[in-house]
């Protein structure tokens, strides 16, 4: 694969300092035991009779404590008498086969050893019905045959659009649970009204044989902790949903410096985000029309690598202006096609230029620059979107964090 070759690369390149951003910090203390606390609610006991076959849903996200919290949902359900075990709820992801999801779960530490109860990831689905618009909903054969169905999910800001429902339980039920077919069939539906379709497929669900009982929502702050769990009965499911997305906003992290020239990403994922990276935080998307957090002007962005745990899914990359031939090296068009093609939008899938090595993308993104003050540059360097605790900053950054009590240098 040809790549980019050095041609006159060789200019000095800025300091670079380690910045602390601080955000506000509630986290649990004990998550087990905030997760027994709600499974010990009456009105959910109550929904779990004795001997019945209980779907787990689990998905695709990186869920700080997911394979405890997960180990724990099934533990409550098995001491209040109900035969639970784990359905793969991630739609389009894994390649949308049923291989590909359990290693997916497989890598999160979610496997039958683990867990101690079996773990179903058909994808086959049947069809409920159709939203008002005329969206056809499908859902997942395994979890409708179930007596009960419990999705387990993060609730927080969507990458691709703006609703009073965004992404957790409501989206897993509809396209997690939709397995690659539904999650294919709701992007029929326009991004301006996503959430609106989401919440109208809910229905769909709601008013069929799928027997939802109960969801398990989880929050995280800013520092990718777990700072809330809830488990919310079907009947409240919606509406205390859209006060868990309201509250998830408020616990997101923020890049906090404004005018970026070069914004270098180590890595994306699928298990940082859906779309590798979370727009949100960026201000970057070809999807997303308006940002509710306060995003940075950045010029060229470069990625050096992918997570381990996207398995070559680099969805997301066609954002960037360079990535490294490592990247390159690792990608896995099947799942990235797959998901690209799900949603309907395959310039996310796009390739942008290839450098041999890191210090080669970050000097070509720096040389495909205009307009900027090369004796000033401003480069800011990220781990990803979830861990933006510390980042690295340019020398002609320091009068920005030198006036933002939130930055300190380190």
């Amino acid at each position: 694969m040809p790549v980019l070759l050095p041609d006159d690369l060789n200019f000095p390149l800025p300091k670079m300092h380690r910045v602390a951003q601080s955000f506000p910090r509630n986290t649990l203390s004990d998550v087990k035991a905030a997760v027994e606390a709600q499974m010990a609610k009456e009105e959910i006991l109550q929904k779990i009779t004795l001997g019945a076959r209980v779907a787990v849903a689990v998905g695709s996200r990186g869920i700080q404590n997911l394979p405890l919290i997960v180990k724990t949902v099934i533990d409550c359900i098995k001491e209040a008498g109900g035969a639970p075990f784990i359905v793969s709820a991630m739609g389009s992801h894994g390649s949308g086969t049923a291989e590909g999801q359990r290693e997916v779960l497989t890598v999160y530490g979610i496997t039958e050893e683990t867990m101690g109860v079996p773990i179903v990831t058909e994808v086959e689905v049947e069809h409920l019905g159709k939203t008002p618009a005329g969206i056809d909903v499908f859902f997942d054969k395994v979890a409708l045959e179930a007596d009960l169905i419990v999705p387990i999910n993060r609730v927080k800001l969507h990458t691709d659009f703006v609703a009073d429902i965004q992404s957790g339980l409501c989206k897993m039920l509809v396209i997690g649970l939709g397995n690659h077919i539904g999650c294919t069939a709701m992007h029929e539906s326009d991004f301006d009204v996503f959430g609106e379709t989401l919440l109208d497929a809910v229905e769909v669900i709601f008013q069929s044989r799928a027997k939802v009982g109960f969801g398990i929502a989880i929050l995280e702050n800013a520092y990718d902790e777990t700072e809330h769990i809830e488990v919310i009965p079907q009947e409240t499911l919606v509406a205390r949903e859209k006060e868990l997305v309201v509250r998830a906003r408020e616990n997101m992290p923020i890049l906090m410096i404004p005018e970026i020239d070069v914004l270098i990403v180590q890595e994306i994922g699928k298990n940082i985000s859906g779309a590798g990276f979370d727009p949100n935080i960026l201000g970057k998307s070809f999807i997303l029309k308006e940002f509710v957090l306060p995003v940075p002007k950045i010029s060229k962005m470069v990625l050096l690598d992918l997570t381990e745990e996207t398995h070559g899914n680099g969805i997301g990359m066609g954002l960037f202006d360079i990535i490294t031939k490592k990247v390159f090296d690792q990608l896995d068009l099947e799942p990235i096609y797959a998901n690209a093609v799900a949603i309907k939008f395959p310039e996310d899938a796009k390739i942008p230029l290839i450098a041999p090595s890191d210090d080669h993308a970050i000097r070509t993104g720096i040389k495909v620059l205009r307009g900027v003050d090369r004796d000033n540059l401003k480069i800011v360097k990220i781990k990803n979107t979830l861990e933006l605790d510390e980042i690295e900053v340019s020398e002609a950054l320091l009068p920005v964090v030198a006036a933002n009590d939130r930055l300190a240098l380190l």
